[in-house]
């Protein structure tokens, strides 16, 4: 597929607008569910530090040093 212009490239024999929104649609909801997985696996990540921070508690370990410890294997 030619194109005589960059114009015409962007106009599309008149689909353009149809074909560049689509792109744009497409693209922000990639990058919005990239963001959105990223803070989800944060907030996870943060309740299982505390998850194991209660465990470790209820069994009579100490808390900072297992928190540590689960921070250094996965860090956020």
């Amino acid at each position: 597929m030619a194109f005589d212009s960059l114009q015409a490239f962007w106009l599309m024999e008149g689909h353009g607008p149809y074909v560049w929104t689509c792109y744009g649609v497409f693209l922000a909801g990639l990058v919005g569910l990239a963001l959105w997985s990223r803070h989800r696996r944060k907030v996870v990540i943060r309740e299982q530090q505390r998850q194991l921070a209660r465990d470790r508690q209820d069994q009579g370990e100490s808390t900072p040093a297992a928190a540590a410890t689960f921070s250094r294997i996965h860090p956020s």
